[in-house]
């Protein structure tokens, strides 16, 4: 039924908008059973642009249906294609709009607690730039206090993207950043990385 738009997907080199659409319209048309169906047929395509639709598929049905939540969390984090992690990131966010920031706290903290680095940048890159998100909008301190939590993260790729998102939090709340830096033991090499970053607007 969607051959030429998945053909169309896989000729995608740059952007994923028309991906995203994709996605929105298999939902529009489908009940959310048969669209997880649908993504996980998908994601098992050669064409990283197939696997991306499947994910952002999982995303858009995850709020009420805990499989597709599980799926990105277990399957799509392993993928090895940078874009599919990206989408993966995306989605994450996706399913924290639908829950409801606020209501979606005990699922990032718990990703932000896995295993799998993949899992635990998409909560910090899906989420950024996180004082932007509802709730974090009215709570700065609480977005500040996620990412401070994983300053010390064994990966080098999650500990950057935890320091680029408090300097993205610091443009306007740069005195709560402030704050917060200044109770780090900087004794250790990985926090003084996320230092570094977060310091980046606040040294201007």
């Amino acid at each position: 039924m969607y051959e030429d738009m998945i053909e169309k997907i896989t000729k995608i080199e740059n952007g994923f908008k028309e991906t995203e659409h994709a996605a929105n319209l298999i939902i529009s048309n489908h009940s959310v059973h048969d669209c997880f169906l649908m993504a996980k047929e998908y994601y098992q395509s050669e064409h990283y642009q197939v696997r991306s639709l499947a994910a952002f598929i999982c995303g858009a049905i995850s709020s009420g249906l805990h499989e597709a939540l599980v799926f990105l969390k277990e399957a799509v984090s392993l993928d090895t294609s940078w874009q599919v992690q990206e989408i993966l990131a995306k989605a994450f966010d996706r399913f924290c709009h639908d829950r409801g920031y606020e209501n979606s706290l005990p699922v990032m903290e718990e990703w932000l607690n896995h295993s799998n680095p993949n899992v635990r940048r998409a909560v910090i890159e899906g989420l950024r730039i996180w004082t932007g998100r509802d709730y974090f909008k009215q709570n700065p301190g609480e977005a500040i206090k996620l990412l401070a939590n994983v300053r010390n993260d064994p990966s080098e790729y999650v500990r950057k993207s935890v320091g680029n998102a408090l300097k993205d939090i610091s443009k306007k709340h740069g005195e709560l950043v402030e704050a917060e830096l200044q109770t780090w033991d900087l004794s250790q090499k990985s926090a003084q990385q996320v230092y570094k970053l977060a310091r980046k607007h606040l040294e201007k």
